[in-house]
């Protein structure tokens, strides 16, 4: 029998959207930024259910666990990554187009770093931009709205810019968690 594998010192576990894959455009890129500083990547397969509820339950059962979390998710990736905040406790969260504030999902996450960084965009027709402002503006996560749509596939430079920069400030400040008064 071999022992169970030890934790990595640097993880980023990315969570993919509804539609989409665990190694879509937007999570291949960025897991080159995150590889590129140390992090080991995980990007868990979601497809088999469209239901957040089980997409979290399902992150909670990997239990990812890291000297340095990082969760990342896209869309409904964004809810899963926002709502598993309290239990998984990351350094930092990067949600991109979250899907928040719908009904039936429609809680408030806790838990969540103070490092946070939200990307939306004005055009986006899925997922109104006021839900992450409303986000930002309760977590006091850093935002950036940005000319695109719901995709943000238009924008990969720039999310890997935004993306990298919350790595580095990671690395550099790794005990500067939650903010206490979440």
């Amino acid at each position: 029998m071999q022992p169970p594998a030890a934790a990595p010192e640097h993880l980023v576990c990315f969570a993919h959207g509804k539609e989409s894959g665990p190694w879509g455009i937007k999570i291949t890129r960025l897991a080159e930024v995150a590889r590129a500083r140390g992090f080991t990547v995980l990007s868990p397969d979601y497809r088999g259910t469209t239901d957040p509820h089980v997409r979290v339950r399902q992150l909670l059962d990997l239990a990812p666990r890291a000297g340095t979390l990082v969760l990342a998710g896209s869309s409904m990736g964004g809810y899963v990554s926002a709502m598993a905040c309290a239990w998984l406790r990351p350094s930092a969260l990067f949600l991109m187009a979250p899907a928040l504030y719908f009904p039936g999902w429609d809680e408030e996450p806790t838990g969540v770093p103070s490092r946070s960084v939200v990307v939306h965009g004005w055009n986006d027709d899925i997922v109104p931009p006021e839900r992450a402002i409303a986000f930002a503006r309760t977590h006091r996560a850093e935002l950036h709205m940005l000319c695109s749509g719901h995709t943000l596939n238009d924008q990969l430079p720039i999310l890997c810019r935004l993306f990298d920069r919350l790595l580095e400030e990671v690395l550099a400040y790794p005990d500067d968690t939650t903010d206490i008064a979440r």
